[in-house]
């Protein structure tokens, strides 16, 4: 059982490793990619809704809630996002999927995003929630995004030292970031369940630990492939889809719905108002009226 209601729950090997994966509905079939520090609960208050239409599935990334854990390695790529994106091919081909529509959210978003520059053939539809690509964030950093954002450098230091620091009260930890990225700066909009599964990550060492390394991989391996890609000229073929906050974090690069429009052949993007980085929480009715159109076009 899944803890979505309506939703089925399995273990599927990819790539080498085991995604937990949550399934409901039938249709065209749309893959739901999550962020830090959550897991596939963060779309629990939209999925229902989008389940009524598309087939929903919803995997936990690596390392992620219930997800195998695999090992790092020296270049961190591990837990790269080509290398989770890897994981999504090989979840598709295990459902017998050729394609499906990405939306994806935060770090599951840059996995989105990789995924379409990587294998083009298999994104019909791309959907990013709250970011903008690795290398342009990187490269805007300024006093204030410095501050807002600091758990790029904090997380990305070599290890053990974030792990230790952060699990000597995981729990606490995440709650003090769920809530500071949020409109409200608090916890409301989490339910209980939620925030039970993200505290229950938080409180695994192995866990704290891949998403440590989720963030190393994003200040090397993931930077230089997106540097090289702009270098390129390389483009998303896919339609792209643009949602983001006033109050969240691509806000702070000025222009994000126009950084997109140099990574992709065809976007929209709509700001959203009244919530801060988690949307599908803190405002979900708005997300669906800002993504539905777009896949069901």
């Amino acid at each position: 059982m899944s803890d979505i209601p309506g939703f089925t729950r399995s273990m599927i090997a990819t790539n080498g490793t085991r995604l937990s994966v949550h399934q409901a509905g039938q249709g065209a079939p749309l893959i739901l990619l999550h962020g830090y520090p959550q897991n596939h609960m963060s779309w629990a208050k939209i999925a229902p809704a989008l389940a009524e239409e598309f087939h929903v599935i919803i995997p936990d990334l690596r390392g992620y809630g219930e997800s195998d854990i695999p090992p790092n390695d020296a270049e961190n790529r591990a837990y790269s996002k080509r290398e989770m994106a890897l994981d999504i091919v090989g979840l598709m081909d295990a459902l017998d999927l050729p394609r499906a529509h990405i939306l994806g959210h935060d770090r599951g978003a840059r996995v989105s995003y990789r995924l379409a520059l990587d294998h083009p053939d298999r994104v019909d539809r791309l959907g990013i929630i709250e970011i903008v690509p690795t290398g342009d964030f990187w490269a805007h950093w300024g006093a204030d995004l410095a501050m807002k954002g600091y758990h790029w450098t904090f997380l990305a230091q070599p290890s053990p030292l974030p792990e230790r620091m952060i699990s000597s009260d995981g729990p606490a930890y995440t709650d003090w970031t769920l809530s500071s990225w949020t409109h409200a700066g608090d916890l409301s909009p989490f339910t209980a369940e939620a925030l039970a599964s993200y505290r229950r990550q938080a409180a695994d060492p192995a866990r704290v630990a891949a998403m440590c390394n989720d963030y190393r991989a994003g200040a090397t391996f993931d930077r230089a492939l997106d540097e090289a890609d702009r270098a390129a000229g390389r483009k998303i073929a896919a339609p792209l889809c643009f949602v983001w906050a006033r109050g969240g974090f691509p806000a702070r690069t000025g222009d994000p719905l126009g950084i997109w429009r140099n990574w992709a052949v065809t976007v929209s993007g709509q700001e959203i108002t009244g919530c801060g980085h988690f949307a599908m929480e803190e405002v979900p009715d708005d997300v669906l009226d800002a993504i539905l159109p777009h896949f069901r076009a």
